[in-house]
Formats: C-alpha cells, structure tokens, sequence
C-alpha cells in the first residue's frame, strides 16, 4: 500500500506546490484512487514531479463540497476521463465562508463520470464511504462561520454533505476525512457504531485553524480535550491542512508520536 500526500498546505517536496487544500494520492491491491484534489491544477503538477500517472486512478473520493477539496478535479478530468468521482449529493449545494462562495465548480456536475450517492455504500471489500455523522461533542469552533443554501436559503452547514472512506488493507483499517468538520471525535463514534472498533490509521485535517488572532482558553480548552480522547485510541493520526500549526502543537503535546504532520510531496510507505 502506498499513501502520498499530493497537496497539503505546508511544503515537503522542495519540487512541489503547497497549497491551501488537501489531496491525498493511495495505491491499494485493487486501486488507485485520490482522495480530495486541492483547489487547483497543483495535484497535476506534484504528481507529474513524483512520478505518479493520475491517468491510471480508477477513482476519486471527495470528501465534502468546499472549493478547496474539489478545485483539481476538472484538470484531473482533463487527463482522464474514466475515473469515478464519487460524492455525496449535498455537496453540489452551494457552501458559504461568511458571504463568500466555497463551494465546488458547477462545472464538474457537467463530467459524465461523476458518481452522486446519497450515505453509506460498499465500493468493493476494500472501499467504504460513510455519512450520517450528528453528533457535536468537541465541534469545531470554525464552523459556526459556514454555511449552505438550499431552495435559495441560507442555513447554518450541517455537514451532511461530509464523507469519510474507510480502506481496509491487510487486515488493517485506514479512515479518511477531509477536514472533519462534523469533529472527528464524533467522526470516529459513528464509525465505531460500524465498525466496533477504532481504525488503526487515520489521516485528515482536524479543522482547528485560525486565521486570525490567538485561539481563545475555550477554544484551546476544545482542542485538547479532543486530543486527550484520541491520545486513548490504539490509533495513528496524520493530520494537516485546516488542522493549524498552533492546535497541532497543542495536541502534538498530548499526542507525542501518535500524532503526525502531513506535507505536501511526502508519503506514508507500508510493508506488506
């Protein structure tokens, strides 16, 4: 299995392009797939320099409708035309940052390929995609600012247009989440009513940053309660992206080695 971070917000690779957004590339005994594409063509330029061909990827996960997770899928559809693109249906909705528009381009609703799916599906013994996360323990304080219209009316985001993958390789399980932004302790709950258990492996952003000024006592209060939880768990987690350097240090205190950075060019190697 190999897991390459294609882009991340921080650079890796002196070669590559770091950028604001998340797409991790993963090679499987049956796939090869991208999960989330960043926001520009950059997941084009990064793979081209570390010698991965997106033109054999059979299939893209995106793991919610912000421009910043789906803004290379239409330079990804112009070298391969095949791939699924697989998404929920809530995440063509459109999504807003305050007054600003983050939603996906309308555009990729045009590709044929795309895969529209409405909660939970099996892909394959290896694939699995789960939604229908509600619970709000630990949420992250980011999100208060968002939201999504629908029947041209503004409601706060609830994040039903959020999904995760589930990877199974070896007997071992992998979860994948964009930017957790329904929080990942209550992420990691649902996939417990699923799954009994805990994955070994998780990677995703943990949607603790701030753009401005300091986190507040709540705010910090929030973050390490969350890592304190996770620091429990017989799991890894690689995180990254909307995580934010000040909160990935405050749970990296608590973490220590559970917690890893993502960067973008970098990868994650297993042995078989």
């Amino acid at each position: 299995m190999k897991i390459i971070t294609l882009v991340e917000n921080s650079g890796g690779h002196e070669s590559c392009i770091a950028e604001h957004g998340l797409s991790i590339y993963i090679e499987t005994d049956m796939h090869k797939l991208l999960f989330d594409t960043g926001q520009t063509d950059a997941v084009l330029k990064n793979a081209e320099v570390l010698g991965i061909d997106l033109s054999a990827v059979d299939t893209v996960v995106l793991s919610h409708g912000h421009y910043d997770h789906s803004g290379g899928i239409l330079p990804f559809s112009q070298i391969n035309h095949t791939a699924q693109i697989i998404m929920q249906k809530k995440a063509v909705e459109p999504h807003y940052n305050g007054e600003r528009y983050i939603g996906i381009d309308k555009a990729i609703l045009d590709l044929t390929n795309v895969r529209l799916i409405d909660g939970n599906i099996q892909l394959d013994e290896e694939l699995f995609l789960f939604s229908g996360i509600t619970g709000r323990r630990c949420y992250p304080q980011g999100n208060l600012k968002l939201s999504r219209m629908e029947n041209g009316v503004q409601f706060p985001d609830d994040f039903a247009h959020e999904q995760c993958l589930v990877i199974k390789h070896n007997d071992k399980y992998w979860l994948l989440s964009g930017c957790s932004h329904n929080g990942i302790l209550n992420i990691l709950d649902r996939y417990r009513e699923m799954f009994g258990n805990v994955p070994d492996y998780v990677i995703t952003g943990f949607h603790m940053m701030k753009k401005e000024g300091e986190h507040t006592e709540e705010e910090k209060a929030v973050i390490i309660q969350t890592a304190q939880e996770l620091s429990l768990m017989n799991t890894v987690f690689y995180s990254g992206h909307c995580t934010g350097i000040p909160a990935f240090e405050l749970m990296k205190n608590v973490m220590g080695n559970q917690l890893i950075a993502l960067h973008t060019g970098l990868g994650i190697q297993l042995e078989k």
